[in-house]
C-alpha cells in the first residue's frame, strides 16, 4: 500500500481545507488534524486483502489503504467526503453515527465462516464508542471470536460537546472494558468537527 508521512497528511487535509474555504467543496467535510502518527502506526498492521470501515472523518484511513490521492480528492470535491466507498480496496464510510459497524461486524463474521485470512478494522469516535450498536458489536466480536479490531479515535469531543461530560464520567467504556477486539488513541484537533473554520461550521 501507499506510504505517507504525517507530513504528507496534513499537507493533503490543509490543501482540502483551502478548497473547502473557497467554496470549491459545496458539501460538508470533517478534517483531520493531530492523529497522524497514531493512524499511521494502526495502518502498519493492516493488509491490502483486510476491510476498513470508518465514519465521515476518513481521508486519512482512505489514504493510506491505498487509494490514489486524486481519487480520494475529486471524491471529496464531489461532495462525498463524510461517505468515502471504495469496495475495489475493500474501504466504506458512513456519515450515519455508527452506520459502519453492524456493516463491519457482519464482513467479519462472513470472513470467520469463510475461513479466509483477512480482518476487519473499524474506525470509530469516543462518542460513538458509547452507543447501543458498539457494546453490542464488541460483545459479539468478543464472543465469536471475529477477526476484526475496533479503534477508537478518541478526541474527547462529540461534535463541540465533551464526551466525558456528556457521561458525567472520567472514563468510558472502552477504557474499562479491556478488550483485545479494541484498539485506541487520544488527540486534539485544530480543525472545527465539520469544516475548516472559516467558510462554515454547524
Amino acid at each position: 500500500m501507499t506510504q505517507w508521512s504525517s507530513e504528507a497528511l496534513i499537507a493533503f487535509e490543509a490543501t482540502i481545507a483551502s478548497l473547502f474555504n473557497k467554496g470549491e467543496i459545496r458539501a460538508p467535510v470533517h478534517l483531520s488534524n493531530g492523529n497522524e502518527a497514531a493512524v499511521i502506526e494502526v495502518f502498519k498492521e493492516i493488509k491490502a486483502d483486510d476491510w476498513v470501515f470508518c465514519s465521515w472523518r476518513s481521508h486519512y484511513q482512505a489514504l493510506l489503504k491505498g487509494v490514489p490521492e486524486q481519487r480520494v480528492v475529486d471524491e471529496i470535491v464531489g461532495g462525498r467526503s463524510i461517505s468515502l466507498c471504495f469496495p475495489e480496496y475493500r474501504f466504506f464510510s458512513s456519515a450515519i453515527v455508527g452506520g459502519q459497524v453492524p456493516l463491519a461486524t457482519g464482513v467479519a463474521l462472513s470472513i470467520r465462516r469463510s475461513q479466509q485470512s483477512s480482518h476487519v478494522w473499524c474506525f470509530i469516535g469516543d462518542m460513538t464508542s458509547e452507543t447501543g450498536v458498539v457494546q453490542t458489536a464488541v460483545r459479539y466480536a468478543e464472543n465469536h471470536n471475529l477477526p476484526m479490531t475496533f479503534v477508537v479515535e478518541d478526541n474527547g469531543l462529540s461534535v463541540l460537546t465533551e464526551t466525558r461530560k456528556v457521561w458525567n464520567t472520567t472514563s468510558l467504556r472502552y477504557e474499562e472494558r479491556h478488550s483485545d477486539k479494541i484498539r485506541f488513541y487520544k488527540y486534539s484537533s485544530k480543525y472545527p468537527h465539520a469544516g475548516a473554520g472559516v467558510r462554515v461550521q454547524f
